[in-house]
């Protein structure tokens, strides 16, 4: 397969869940990958799974100044980018009254600010014509209660999809997102529910989904892999909703 035969690709949050199966996936299409984490041992575990050839590098979404050292180590490893797929980011649900500032700010910075930056750090470095995909969530259309502050990022960065297509396009950088709905990830491991009760969670939340079951990893690098090939040239500004029918419960 060749979908993606020499082109040169960065993946943000590469090391486990989606980004780590959108790397394989981009790889075996021919792609030059280069993906990031913050965790070191993910950050290990991912230069074995990927092999020798890909650059796996660690990096804090949150960081600004990180994102902009990144998009250099881009610029120095490949010179232009064909595409990038931005799915770093955290999921932290809890009750309004539990917020804090500095944990609002936190998830803000990751799911937001860093990756915008990013983008305008890399805006020298893309390539003419090159593809941003941004990892959103149905979480942007659903009011699912404790996800206000999640939601509220991914909302924002939906948004990003479309006002920065509108801007870029004439620099030839097609922005479009791909908004999963649950996904077994180690994503849903981080969001503080006690053992006792994640198999009722976990009920609870494929009986909102018509197609009964979790998303896999997989299903969603389809998509990501059709919004970085040239199949979807003609493609801006645009989202694929990847969610078992979730958000037809809404």
């Amino acid at each position: 397969m060749s979908r993606l035969q020499g082109k040169r690709t960065l993946i943000t949050g590469g090391t486990s869940g989606i980004g780590l199966e959108t790397a394989r996936q981009f790889l075996a299409e021919g792609a030059r990958v280069v993906v990031t984490g913050n965790d070191p041992e993910r950050v290990a575990h991912a230069q074995f799974e990927l092999g020798k050839e890909v650059l796996v590098l660690r990096a804090d979404s949150a960081s600004v100044d990180e994102q902009r050292h990144l998009a250099q180590s881009v610029a120095d490893h490949y010179g232009e980018l064909d595409a990038a797929f931005l799915n770093a980011g955290v999921s932290v649900w809890m009750p309004i009254e539990q917020w804090t500032e500095q944990m609002f700010d936190r998830s803000f910075d990751i799911n937001v600010k860093g990756p915008y930056f990013l983008i305008q750090a890399l805006l020298p470095v893309f390539a003419n014509p090159a593809s941003i995909v941004l990892n959103t969530s149905i979480n942007a259309h659903v009011g699912a209660a404790h996800s206000s502050v999640y939601a509220a990022t991914k909302a924002a960065f939906l948004n990003l999809s479309k006002t920065l297509s509108g801007e870029l396009l004439e620099s030839g950088i097609r922005v479009n997102a791909v908004s999963p709905g649950p996904i077994d990830t180690p994503l849903y491991d981080k969001l503080g529910i006690p053992d006792a009760y994640r198999e009722q969670v976990n009920k609870d939340i494929v009986a909102t989904i018509p197609y009964g079951r979790f998303g896999t990893p997989e299903e969603v690098a389809k998509a990501v892999m059709y919004l970085a090939s040239d199949e979807s040239k003609w493609t801006a500004g645009s989202e694929i909703i990847v969610d078992g029918g979730r958000t037809l419960n809404r």
